[in-house]
């Protein structure tokens, strides 16, 4: 099987965007022929164009709102207003773009004379494809990874940079770059961010042993080049430089003009999260010194930059504790806090994704556990702190973990991981404000992009977003190149079409904020209830209603509709201000329990110091109380030998009294007194 991509797409603007346009029907006119324009295009795709047209040609729209009642017009107004102060030449460029992504061989077919010079890619693993050489013009060839045996193609030519991203027409398909100088040593588990056209990879793990260089990808040249970084002392008063541990499994976000390094493990690994800092100015690393508490050490965790502050969730320490708290490091304070989160969490995790929408929900999809892997979408609102887990739409991916992810305005595109038995084939992208799933882009085989732990960015390209993935293990560890560049049309039309979404009420709003906006979905709603018309009767161009009838009739429903949403919404507003106030009087209640809860914990650890002194005045009593029982056995002991020595000395005089009489009877002369 053969594709064929443009190698040179002929004049440059402002000449090749009046000529897509004249190719599309239109004919310079505001009312170009909606009728044989809608019958060549899509219904989207004819309102996309007919605004980028006038954008390019007129400006930005001015006109006011049409005052008729014409579905057609409504939609043609609303299109082009959407579109802003997008300045004349990004308008036609768009124009040119979608209108090669819906036909791809236009300009061979608008100019009959002159054939366009194509590129024959054959999708195999052996195809060996020369430059084609026309009017003197060298075209060399791009490289698509293949759909077939899972081989890649490789271009040689280095021009190929400029024209296989830039002009050729390549969307939602990965193609490997021919870049050059010293490839890293293959890898995974490491770290990637992107800082003004440089993609910037660092860490991870190779054959189990963690990494610690750095390397920088130039986009605008394909060239590696490795930063032969410095450390810092920890201060000047101890010289001794900073020592920046090899690590994996980390998170790598550009920060001002700092790369920050968070979490990861390391050979010896340390009770807490630890952070380090590469000032791209100066080239050197130093460590992130912060306060408060930190979380605990861990590695697979997520790390989302929101304003001014990084928010960690989940991941897996050394010992394999899995973990699904979350904490907040605030980079102007450099303080770390726990969320006190309301709502189900996410079970424990770690290899998973996360992302943030309008700058208040961060998304988490995905993940494993030491038996399972996900594909549960869950999303914490950072406003209430609340966790909720909203349906997901669309064709949900497969449970995978070790993935990458990156947001390109409301789309979340997620390439890679796998579970315990493959890896995942599909690059996915989910609308974060429809929550809809859909396939980009699939490859087959064991190629990188089907990898657990690689990496994915965003850059650009002369104007263009690029997904750019780096690294990963599917067997082997890899440290390839591979870019994909998502269709303008399907951004461009969730844009503008966004009306059409049912109820005209975001998903994530549904979900998480049950008392939401009706005003808004009354107003979007009904613009939803036009859209719809003009849709279905875009293709018959300026017709009109069939009566007059029909109109009021319409008008008079939508009042009664609105007359329904508007006492919805009061009731709404009422019952949301009284959960305001059982809010307020359930925090004050909180807040004097807590008060409370203190004066008890200070009484009691007041009592249990007396009780302590206590215990001790009681030891020394009882103490004090066997030594005068001791005291008391030998005096008694004392007294009864007194009282023997009395008794003898009693007895001794007695015998000594009745001697001297007996004797007097018998005659016998007293004794002297000195015998006595």
């Amino acid at each position: 099987m053969a594709t064929m991509a443009r190698a040179n797409s002929g004049p440059a603007y402002p000449e090749r965007f009046y000529a897509a346009a004249s190719y599309a029907g239109f004919d310079g006119s505001p009312n170009s022929n909606t009728k044989d324009i809608a019958s060549r295009f899509s219904n989207d795709v004819a309102l996309i164009l007919y605004a980028l047209y006038q954008q390019a040609t007129v400006g930005p729209c001015t006109v006011p709102k049409p005052s008729s009642w014409s579905p057609v017009e409504h939609s043609k107004w609303k299109s082009w207003q959407q579109l802003g102060n997008m300045v004349s030449i990004e308008a036609m460029r768009l124009f040119v773009k979608i209108l090669e992504e819906e036909e791809p061989g236009w300009y061979s077919r608008a100019s009959n004379s002159v054939s366009e010079p194509v590129i024959d890619v054959q999708m195999n693993h052996n195809s060996n494809v020369e430059p084609i050489i026309e009017n003197r013009n060298s075209f060399a060839e791009t490289k698509i990874i293949s759909a077939e045996n899972g081989g890649l193609m490789e271009t040689q030519d280095k021009d190929v940079v400029s024209e296989g991203l830039g002009s050729i027409v390549v969307y939602d398909k990965w193609i490997s770059p021919p870049v050059i100088g010293q490839r890293p040593k293959a890898r995974y588990q490491h770290g990637a961010a992107v800082v003004q056209d440089k993609m910037y990879i660092y860490g991870g793990n190779h054959n189990g042993r963690y990494l610690n260089d750095l390397h920088v990808l130039d986009l605008r040249s394909w060239t590696w080049s490795k930063v032969e970084a410095k450390v810092v002392p920890k201060s000047v008063e101890s010289p001794s430089l900073v020592n920046i541990a090899p690590c994996a499994g980390h998170s790598l976000i550009p920060w001002e003009n700092k790369l920050l390094s968070i979490a990861g493990h390391t050979k010896v690994p340390s009770e807490t999260i630890q952070g380090k800092a590469f000032d791209l100015q100066t080239g050197t690393w130093s460590v992130l010194n912060t306060y408060g508490k930190a979380p605990v050490s861990r590695a697979g965790q997520s790390v989302t930059l929101v304003g001014t502050t990084l928010v960690i969730f989940g991941g897996q320490d050394a010992k394999r504790t899995l973990f699904n708290d979350l904490h907040i490091l605030n980079l102007e304070t450099m303080t770390w806090n726990e969320i006190d989160a309301v709502g189900a969490p996410p079970s424990p995790r770690a290899d998973h994704a996360a992302a943030i929408h309008a700058e208040r929900y961060l998304l988490v999809f995905g993940g494993g556990s030491h038996a399972t892997c996900f594909n549960d979408l869950h999303v914490f609102d950072l406003q209430a702190m609340e966790w909720s887990r909203p349906t997901q739409q669309g064709e949900i991916p497969t449970p995978r973990a070790g993935h990458a992810s990156v947001t390109v305005g409301e789309n979340w595109f997620i390439v890679g991981g796998g579970d315990n038995k493959s890896g995942a084939l599909e690059t996915v992208v989910l609308n974060m404000s429809t929550l809809a799933w859909s396939v980009v882009a699939s490859v087959e085989g064991l190629v990188p992009l089907a990898s657990e732990g690689l990496s994915l960015i965003v850059g650009s390209f002369n104007g263009e977003d690029m997904l750019i993935s780096f690294g990963g293990y599917n067997g082997h560890y890899n440290n390839e190149v591979n870019v994909l560049k998502p269709s303008h049309k399907s951004t461009l039309q969730s844009k503008m079409m966004e009306a059409r979404v049912p109820d005209s009420v975001s998903a994530i709003h549904n979900v998480t904020n049950p008392t939401r906006d009706l005003e808004s979905e009354f107003e979007v709603g009904h613009e939803g209830k036009i859209q719809e018309i003009v849709m279905d009767n875009i293709d018959t161009g300026h017709q009109k209603f069939k009566g007059e009838e029909t109109t009021e009739r319409i008008i008079a429903t939508l009042k009664v509709e609105k007359e329904e949403l508007e006492s919805s919404l009061n009731k709404e507003k009422l019952q949301s201000l009284q959960l305001k106030q059982e809010l307020a009087e359930a925090k004050a209640q909180n807040s004097d329990l807590h008060k409370e809860l203190q004066t008890i914990r200070s009484q009691l650890a007041a009592e249990q110091s007396r009780c302590f002194k206590l215990e001790v005045d009681v030891a020394e009593q009882r103490q004090k109380l066997q030594t005068m029982e001791t005291l008391q056995k030998e005096l008694e002991l004392l007294q009864r030998q007194k009282a023997a020595s009395e008794q003898a000395a009693l007895n001794a005089k007695q015998r000594q009294g009745s001697g001297g009489v007996w004797g007097w009877l018998a005659g016998s002369p007293p004794q002297n007194a000195d015998n006595i």
